[in-house]
């Protein structure tokens, strides 16, 4: 069994493979190739459920101005920055200490003002942080414990807020693709990156987001064409990667 931070949802052997890696963040050939090759498509969904939710136009400069974001398991800043760009108020949040210094130097190269965090979502929570958006993006298919971590992402979420959760489903597809053909044959990931047995199905979710005291309102897949080599979004194929939006009504 895995040790856990006192106190967290954090699962330290989680952390220190991502630890290990973090130096690669921007590489879009090394270790995080996948994620860059997902970002796109990541980036097309996560803003046109922000701008749906909060009436933004992102035809317009700026279009995220004046709302308050939370990147969860921000790693080196791949969904952090496009989010500053946007205009968004963000944190980005990481339980990895080496990620931090790799996002807050890319971010100074940049030009942009992120406030990067080495701390946890409990820690956040406890301070009485709170956010318009959080982006719990490929987070939680590698906590202790899922139910506590989004319970605790859904307490710093204002009333009206959203939170996006993306993560990996559980079947003998997933598998194929993401531990056999990224881990093994690609040799994209380092083996063992993933544990195949803490993917979670769309099904099961849903029920630790209502569990968590959010309302899903939406999930969508994310779809690799090995012919292009591109990701798309697709309603209908959540056999692999996939994402939700949640809105917190209370």
């Amino acid at each position: 069994m895995s040790d856990t931070t006192s106190g967290s949802t954090v699962d330290t052997a989680e952390v220190d493979k991502f630890e290990a890696m973090a130096t690669e963040w921007w590489d879009p050939q090394g270790k995080f190739k996948p994620l860059h090759m997902l970002n796109p498509c990541r980036l097309d969904y996560i803003a046109s459920q922000i701008a749906a939710e909060f009436d933004r136009d992102t035809t317009q400069p700026k279009p995220f101005r004046g709302l308050r974001l939370l990147d969860i398991g921000c790693g080196g800043g791949l969904l952090s920055e496009p989010m500053a760009r946007l205009g968004a108020d963000v944190v980005g949040a990481d339980a990895a200490p080496g990620n931090i210094p790799v996002a807050q130097v890319h971010a100074a190269r940049s030009g942009l003002t992120i406030d990067y965090r080495h701390t946890t979502a409990e820690a956040l929570a406890d301070a009485n942080e709170r956010f318009d958006v959080v982006l719990n993006m490929e987070v939680i298919e590698h906590v202790a414990d899922p139910l506590a971590f989004l319970t605790a992402c859904k307490s710093m979420l204002k009333p009206g807020g959203l939170m996006i959760c993306s993560t990996l489903n559980r079947n003998p597809k997933s598998f194929l693709q993401a531990i056999v053909g990224a881990e093994v044959v690609m040799g994209w990931l380092p083996k063992g990156t993933h544990d195949w047995k803490k993917f979670i199905t769309p099904d099961e979710l849903f029920v630790l987001l209502g569990r968590a005291g959010l309302t899903p309102v939406d999930k969508t897949g994310f779809v690799f064409n090995p012919l292009t080599w591109e990701w798309s979004l697709s309603d209908r194929d959540l056999s692999c990667n996939y994402v939700t939006t949640s809105i917190n009504e209370g």
